[in-house]
């Protein structure tokens, strides 16, 4: 059982705002599989967009983006073909982003950056 984290889900949250203001249809959040979990599925002209979040508070540690790893890339590309699979009325083109939130310490957005095709 995964625990809450309200940073986190205040980010995605945030993001999922962002992305449809962006005029992205958000399908789903939070999907898990056993070996992996995507923020955000979504469609924009005619591409199934998966969302990887960062949340942060501050950047004290880095970007939030510096925290996708080699493997967390890989565990991401490998739920997406799955979901893909289970879905197959949504667009065939696929596209692995992600969204880096940075928080004040009242949890107050202070920068939002969106990176397409994280995978190319």
């Amino acid at each position: 059982m995964k625990i809450s984290n309200p940073i986190a889900i205040r980010g995605e949250d945030l993001a999922t705002k962002f992305l449809k203001e962006k005029h992205y249809k958000i399908i789903e959040r939070n999907f898990r599989k056993g070996y992996g979990e995507i923020d955000i599925v979504a469609v924009k002209d005619k591409t199934l967009v998966f969302v990887e979040v960062k949340t942060r508070t501050g950047s004290l540690y880095g970007s939030p983006l510096e925290q996708i790893s080699y493997f967390k890339l890989k565990s991401l590309v490998k739920t997406a073909q799955f979901y893909k699979l289970l879905n197959p009325k949504l667009p065939d083109a696929l596209r692995i982003d992600a969204i880096s939130v940075i928080l004040d310490y009242s949890n107050n957005p202070v920068n939002i950056e969106h990176i397409e095709n994280i995978t190319s």
